[in-house]
């Protein structure tokens, strides 16, 4: 019988375990399995890597082959059944945990004129990104917001929260982006369905935008204790023409040419404590130079057309394309539009990175910060 090897993780570098098995080692191994428990030298250097080694794939979902799918789901399950109709993003090396890339979620969720989805709670923060149609709204705490193409809406964790469209809209596709597996991972997971199954209206429509949304603007003597953005909403025009007047005035990054992150009003901080947004505009004929980070990142296209390449592969992108970045591999951003531009909206798990102390970034110093294709 083959005996388990316990040294495959053995690395020859000073202050690295390097222990090869004997008989005597393997029987005391197995002497401490039998207490569950192990010895630390056997796994050390897989636990303690060298750098980040993520276990997620770069990915890229082509709305133009996933829309039919979506489209097809609302023949076979109804909202009511569903609980949430959506096809989730699979990342290949994520697929025990249900996530697209590294502990975030996403899945493209579909609704037609009149539908409605009960209201509901949970421990995950979420977030939804508006592809097409007309007549979307989210619910957030009895505050209705409507919503249309590229409107990014927040329902922070612990929130009641629910969505439909309009009975005279048109039928509507978003992403929800979550932090579904990073709070299962912490086991820290809740979910709680209304008593009512929907809420009663506490507040005139689009009530977060306008107390909330002026440039510069905070609203007199009105208290906000909570751990996220009041704002609920960002719509996509106002969002659009600051990122227009920035391109006028700055140079923009070498990476990500004109970046802009969504922020609470109150703190000027992330919108949520684990989930982080931005959106970035990259000019007529911007080629990016590459980096990497720590963090997830899931990127739509908001606008126009170019392609990525992330740990060397290339991914040609167009409008409502998504497509991820795992932890710590380099990526560059091009705009092949040499006449208009082009935006992504991200969300990330980069609040998380920050507060606590993980977020290391670094540019590619070889080939004039490119990198070299591969497939």
């Amino acid at each position: 019988m083959n005996q388990k090897s316990h040294d495959q993780y053995r690395e020859s570098v000073a202050g690295r375990a390097d222990v090869a098995d004997t008989p005597e080692l393997v029987a005391y191994y197995q002497e401490l399995a039998e207490l569950k428990t192990g010895a630390l030298w056997t796994v050390a250097n897989k636990i303690e890597p060298w750098q980040p080694q993520s276990s997620s794939v770069p990915v890229l979902w082509r709305y133009r082959d996933l829309r039919e799918h979506v489209l097809r789901s609302v023949e076979l399950v109804t909202p009511e059944k569903a609980g949430r109709r959506v096809v989730y993003l699979n990342n290949p090396g994520r697929q025990d945990v249900a996530a697209a890339v590294g502990w975030l979620y996403s899945g493209l969720q579909v609704m037609h004129p009149g539908e409605a989805a009960s209201a509901h709670a949970h421990s995950s923060s979420a977030l939804r990104f508006i592809m097409e149609g007309r007549g979307a709204y989210t619910i957030v705490e009895g505050q209705k917001m409507m919503l249309e193409a590229n409107d990014f809406v927040l329902t922070p964790n612990g929130t009641w929260h629910e969505h439909g469209v309009a009975e005279d809209g048109l039928p509507c596709i978003w992403q929800d982006g979550l932090d579904i597996p990073l709070v299962n991972a912490l086991e820290a997971g809740f979910y709680k369905v209304h008593p009512d199954l929907h809420q009663a209206h506490t507040r005139p429509i689009d009530y977060p935008v306008g107390m909330w949304g002026g440039t510069a603007l905070r609203p007199h003597d009105i208290g906000w204790n909570k751990p996220y953005s009041p704002l609920f909403k960002y719509q996509w025009g106002p969002t659009y023409e600051a990122l227009c007047r920035a391109a006028k005035v700055a140079d923009g990054s070498v990476f990500d040419d004109v970046l802009m992150h969504y922020t609470n009003p109150i703190t000027g901080g992330h919108v949520m404590p684990t989930i982080g947004a931005s959106m970035q505009l990259l000019r007529p004929g911007f080629v990016g130079k590459a980096h990497r980070h720590t963090g997830s990142f899931i990127y739509q296209v908001a606008k126009g057309h170019g392609y990525s390449i992330i740990n060397g592969q290339r991914f040609d992108w167009q409008e409502r394309d998504i497509f991820c970045v795992p932890s710590w591999m380099f990526h560059e951003h091009v705009n092949t539009s040499q006449t208009d531009d082009a935006c992504l909206f991200c969300f990330n798990d980069l609040p998380v990175m920050q507060s606590l102390g993980l977020y290391y970034e670094e540019a590619l110093v070889d080939n004039d910060g490119h990198q070299a294709v591969t497939s």
